[in-house]
């Protein structure tokens, strides 16, 4: 038979091993939400960018169809995909402008996030060569659904991208499209998105309008 003593210590010893273990499940619930929230408390590393260089953009123009290139001081990224995401940031903020002559709302943050790979078709480069480039484009689908419908506005917006990424990075000689990370058939319902573009397309529009 058991005592009033045992029988104490053996409350005391329960009481005990759920209290520890009480303490346990929320030590480790907090850790956990450390571990979530890390990136609140992290120092945040800015992107590396020089000093402000001269960056071509093509920019289209509605009133006669046309690509015009247009040169601005922008502190770039020395990373070309971020570079390549600053330029064509800084176009769209061009169109999101209330005098725009090509009118698009969205602005920079209609970029996703530009990617860029070896272009397509090309012959394999041995590492340190400097092969052409594919660059994927991924727009925000509020970019595309706020898009004026129409094959030339939309051609306009799809080669000023095109020539923009070149001016100012040559070895980007294709560029895909996708929205929200997915392919989509059309941007607004007229220009193809499921194609490869070619940046040369967007340099002949350039010399149709001298």
């Amino acid at each position: 038979m058991i005592s009033r003593a045992q029988t104490i210590l053996l409350v005391l010893l329960v009481l005990g091993s759920l209290t520890m273990g009480t303490v346990l499940f929320r030590m480790r619930e907090r850790a956990h939400q450390r571990m979530l929230t890390g990136q609140d408390t992290a120092p945040t590393q800015a992107p590396a960018v020089t000093a402000p260089q001269q960056a071509t953009l093509m920019v289209a123009n509605d009133d006669d169809n046309s690509l015009r290139g247009e040169v601005y001081s922008l502190p770039l990224p020395a990373d070309p995909g971020a570079r390549a995401r600053a330029v064509l940031g800084k176009l769209l903020d061009l169109y999101s402008a209330q005098d725009s002559n090509h009118p698009i709302s969205g602005g920079a943050a209609s970029i996703e996030q530009v990617f860029l790979l070896p272009a397509e078709g090309s012959k394999s480069v041995s590492q340190g060569d400097a092969g052409p480039e594919l660059a994927v484009v991924n727009l925000k689908s509020s970019f595309a659904a706020s898009h004026p419908s129409g094959l030339e506005t939309e051609t306009l917006t799809v080669l000023s991208i095109c020539g923009t990424l070149h001016a100012n990075l040559p070895r980007v000689t294709q560029v895909r499209f996708l929205v929200d990370g997915e392919l989509r058939p059309s941007l607004a319902g007229h220009a193809d998105l499921t194609r490869t573009y070619l940046t040369a397309d967007a340099a002949q529009a350039d010399a149709a309008h001298p």
